[in-house]
């Protein structure tokens, strides 16, 4: 994954300028769209079909992103396709959402929880965990009954696990020490 994370870095960069000097949420949405298109495997056999040019490829993916596409954003997609790049549209779109949580000081959480939370459950976690990494949190719950009870929470490099199955193997380590 780092060779894509590589080659999608400089077409996150500059669709994040030209997005800057735009409109910021339009074109969130925009590169949503398209890494949710660009990740669909129907589309990814189309795009390696040899019959199948750049221009119809470019065509073909506008076609589908439902919200207005700017000149920029048409550009963006011919010039993707003319490149064979298609595929990267997820890593884009990731690395974008990066780039523009680090503009507003923010950073993308996920938590891990053995069992479903509500949504006062959740706003109470963020803010404890906002406190805790000194940065506002843009929070995605994912359900894991592996972890038993308690939550796994991954922001970027950093994972805060409180969870059972975590505890349970501290005591293993500790006892066959």
């Amino acid at each position: 994954m780092a060779e894509l994370a590589t080659v999608a870095r400089p077409y996150a960069e500059a669709l994040f300028r030209v997005a800057q000097n735009g409109d910021m949420a339009a074109w969130s949405g925009i590169v949503a769209e398209l890494a949710q298109i660009g990740a669909n495997p129907d589309l990814q056999a189309f795009a390696s079909n040899p019959n199948v040019t750049s221009a119809q490829l470019a065509d073909t993916i506008a076609s589908l992103v439902k919200s207005p596409l700017t000149p920029e954003a048409k550009n963006f997609i011919a010039m993707l396709s003319e490149n064979g790049r298609i595929a990267l549209l997820p890593e884009i779109a990731t690395q974008f959402a990066v780039l523009k949580n680090a503009q507003l000081g923010a950073a993308d959480a996920t938590v891990y929880s053995a069992f479903d939370i509500s949504a006062d459950q959740v706003n109470s976690l963020v803010a404890t965990l906002e406190k805790k990494f000194g940065r506002k949190l843009n929070p995605t719950v994912e359900i894991d009954p592996s972890l038993i009870g308690g939550v796994r929470v991954v922001v970027g490099d950093e994972v805060l696990d409180t969870s059972v199955r975590a505890k349970l193997q501290q005591m293993h380590a500790a006892l066959v020490a």
